[in-house]
């Protein structure tokens, strides 16, 4: 099973990290990210650039909106992400609990969904273009 992590921090771990020997975190994120490449669980990872260079689109109204960042009612940022592969929810538990991020930050695990959870649909057209998508990307 695919598990996404993401990153979340408040504007005061944010701030923390601004004080913090960055190449110390480069550090520590870089071995964490090693392990979880030697394991074979790693699929993906990245961070994410600072809220003020990104955009939210809102679909409330017609046409939708895009507001610039940062977000003002936003009380958590999303910094980065992982997509692990792991045979269980406890597994990918185990592997969010190693990450290197101090108070006031978090880990959301969401697992990825795929296939099976498309079974009562899978004579509808677009599940079997996604499948078909999946095999021309090289992806499961």
């Amino acid at each position: 099973m695919k598990y996404m992590l993401i990153m979340r921090a408040t504007s005061e771990a944010t701030e923390m990290y601004k004080d913090a020997d960055f190449e110390a975190v480069i550090n520590a994120m870089g071995a964490y990210n090693e392990s979880m490449m030697k394991a074979g669980v790693l699929l993906a990872g990245d961070g994410l650039s600072d809220a003020d260079q990104g955009f939210v689109v809102d679909f409330a109204s017609e046409p939708p909106i895009v507001t610039d960042g940062p977000y003002g009612e936003t009380h958590e940022l999303f910094n980065g992400f992982w997509i692990i592969q792991a045979s269980s929810k406890e597994e990918a538990a185990e592997w969010a609990k190693r990450c290197p991020l101090g108070p006031g930050s978090k880990l959301e695990v969401r697992r990825v969904t795929d296939e099976s959870d498309f079974t009562d649909y899978a004579d509808n057209e677009y599940v079997k273009k996604e499948a078909e998508w999946r095999r021309e990307l090289g992806t499961k």
